[in-house]
Formats: C-alpha cells, sequence, structure tokens
C-alpha cells in the first residue's frame, strides 16, 4: 500500500524519490535512447526510487504506462527528470525549456548549453574562442546561393582533401559521408543539404580516437575527468551502421601516455565550460600521427547502455551507472 504525499510516495515506511525517465523520441537517435533510458531504470533501485519509464514514440506522442498522454500528465508530481533522449528535441533545447516551464528539476545542461552542443557549427564557433585545437571546418547552406561545385572549390581553397561532410546536428556518425577527393567532394555536399538543409564539411585526420567523460563534482572534483577510452573500430571511421550494431568498442584503460591522456582530459574539461554544459558531457577525440589530439564533438547525452563507452570509463575508476544515475539526480535536485 503506498500513499502521495506531495511529490514522494510512500511505501513501506519509507519515502521515494518520484523519478522520470525520458527516452525515445523522434531523432536518428531513437534506438540509443531507447537503451540509455533502459539502463537507467535498471540501475535506480527500487527501495529508494519511484521510477517512471516516460517513452516518447518516433512521431512525438508520449506514453505513460503503456498509455498515450500529454507531457504535462506523463511529468505530473515528478520529483527529477533524467533526459536519455539522445538528438532532436532531447537536446535542441525543446525539452529543457518544458521542464523549466513545469518547474521539474533535471539532470544534464540547460537549453542553451545543450542546443549548442548538439549544432557542430556554434560548438565550433564556441571552441575556438579558448583556443581548443579542431580539424579546419565550412558551414555550408541553400542560402549561400552557390553551387555545389562552387561550394566545394571554396572549401579547397582552405584545405585539401580527403574531407568529411556531415549534418551539423546529428549524432552517432549519423549521415556522415567521406569524399576522397574534390571530384567527389560536390555530390556528398549536394546529398547532405539536400538531406538536412546544412552541411559542414571538416579535414580528414588520420589517427587514433578516444573520447573522455565529464562528471560535475564527483570524486572531491569540479569538473571531474574520467579516464579516456580508445576507440576500436573496423575502418577508417565509425559509421552509423557499427554505432547501431554495436561494433565500436572501448578500450579503458587505454593505451594512450601519460601526456596524452592528460592533454586529452585538461581539453575536455575545457571544452564542456566552454560550451556552458552543467553535469555531465563526453568529448570525442582524434589524435593524429604526433600524439596530438582534434576535439571532434562534445556529446551533453552521453550513451549510457552496456557497451557504450561512458559505462566503461565509470568502470574503470570503480563506479557504475548507477551510481552515476543518483549522483545526476544529486546535480538536478541541488539547483545548479
Amino acid at each position: 500500500m503506498w500513499f502521495r504525499d506531495t511529490k514522494l510516495c510512500y511505501t513501506s515506511g519509507m519515502i521515494r524519490m518520484v523519478v522520470g525517465i525520458l527516452r525515445g523520441g523522434t531523432s536518428s537517435e531513437y534506438a540509443f535512447s531507447l537503451k540509455t533510458g533502459a539502463a537507467l531504470l535498471a540501475a535506480l533501485p527500487d527501495e529508494r526510487y519511484e521510477v517512471r519509464d516516460i517513452f516518447i514514440d518516433r512521431n512525438g506522442t508520449w506514453y505513460l504506462y503503456g498509455a498515450p498522454t500529454t507531457p504535462a500528465r506523463a511529468l505530473s508530481q515528478v520529483d527529477v527528470v533524467l533526459n536519455a533522449l539522445h538528438g532532436g528535441a532531447g537536446e535542441d533545447g525543446t525539452i529543457q525549456r518544458l521542464l523549466v516551464r513545469m518547474g521539474i528539476p533535471f539532470a544534464g545542461s540547460d537549453a542553451l548549453g545543450a542546443s549548442k552542443s548538439l549544432h557542430k557549427t556554434r560548438a565550433k564557433e564556441a571552441f575556438a574562442q579558448v583556443g581548443i585545437r579542431m580539424p579546419q571546418g565550412v558551414h555550408l547552406s541553400r542560402s549561400m546561393g552557390l553551387s555545389t561545385g562552387e561550394m566545394a572549390r571554396a572549401v579547397f581553397a582552405q584545405f585539401g582533401p580527403p574531407y568529411m561532410v556531415k549534418p551539423p546536428s546529428e549524432g552517432a556518425s549519423h549521415g556522415v559521408l567521406i569524399a576522397q577527393s574534390l571530384g567527389d567532394l560536390p555530390d556528398a555536399i549536394g546529398d547532405t543539404i539536400d538531406s538536412y538543409g546544412t552541411a559542414l564539411v571538416e579535414e580528414y585526420i588520420i589517427g587514433r580516437e578516444a573520447t573522455v567523460g565529464i562528471i560535475e563534482r564527483f570524486r572531491g572534483k569540479e569538473v571531474y575527468a574520467l579516464p579516456p577510452a580508445a576507440v576500436i573500430k573496423a575502418g577508417k571511421h565509425i559509421t552509423h551502421a557499427q554505432h547501431q550494431l554495436g561494433a565500436v568498442e572501448y578500450q579503458c584503460p587505454s593505451p594512450f601516455s601519460h601526456d596524452e591522456k592528460y592533454a586529452l582530459e585538461e581539453t575536455a574539461r575545457l571544452a564542456h565550460r566552454a560550451l556552458g554544459l552543467s553535469h555531465f558531457s563526453r568529448a570525442d577525440f582524434i589524435l593524429n600521427q604526433k600524439g596530438v589530439p582534434y576535439l571532434l564533438e562534445v556529446d551533453a547525452h552521453p550513451h549510457l547502455f552496456d557497451g557504450a563507452a561512458f559505462p566503461k570509463m565509470l568502470e574503470t575508476v570503480g563506479s557504475s551507472v548507477g551510481e552515476f544515475a543518483e549522483h545526476a539526480i544529486r546535480l538536478a535536485r541541488s539547483g545548479t
């Protein structure tokens, strides 16, 4: 028997916090969101939390206990939200603004920080302001009034092939194309703009890939950097299909040198601050043949399911997704 006391549940003599976990969504990372949400649902102990699985389908319809509902009803009497929505409305500021309007604390960054992180071009501008080393890049759109051939020649005037062509606001390598030569570039630009409206063309840096997790106010540090994980993959670059199939592995502890690890961790901290992110993030890098790290992007909502990088890094320092989730709840409830 349980009784509602404001928003907290009373169960067998113990008050439990009501935690809403948002997962699913309309973005290309729908499947990853379902898995991160499932990991969080499994990680929170029943004796301390009443966990609500709040599912959003591909069409944007909200569900609670398997029945369609409105966001207001799904979130009613929720004490805190863990947002497991990857990409789209979960990271572009939409969900964050909704939660602020409803007065519900949530873990992760605010609308501005999350949206800046999701939009790679805006993020690159923020990184450049603090001197973070990145691959060179050019943002292209139809509004420029140029043909794809003219766009390609404008890119070539700044840096040579091969090129990575990607949509600026997609994650998990979704929509990434490789142009090996200047001749391949116009079609890659055209295909990306046709599909996404804009395109980001970056120089292709050959090297070892790494990722670093950031957690605020963890283990006695204001901005704690988890040990870097090395990315183990087939081929020269990670594809969206490899992410979906779980074909990307992470080695942590990693084989990077002490100096390389230090540079990766410090840059991840700097990038987290440059974007104005809160609570946690994950930064992706490539180290060139000289061991110099180049920041590729920062994810405000790290993947938390088994096989992803963040849980592997947590395990390396003796932590877990469960400890991380409870820490995230405390950060959300602290109001900072």
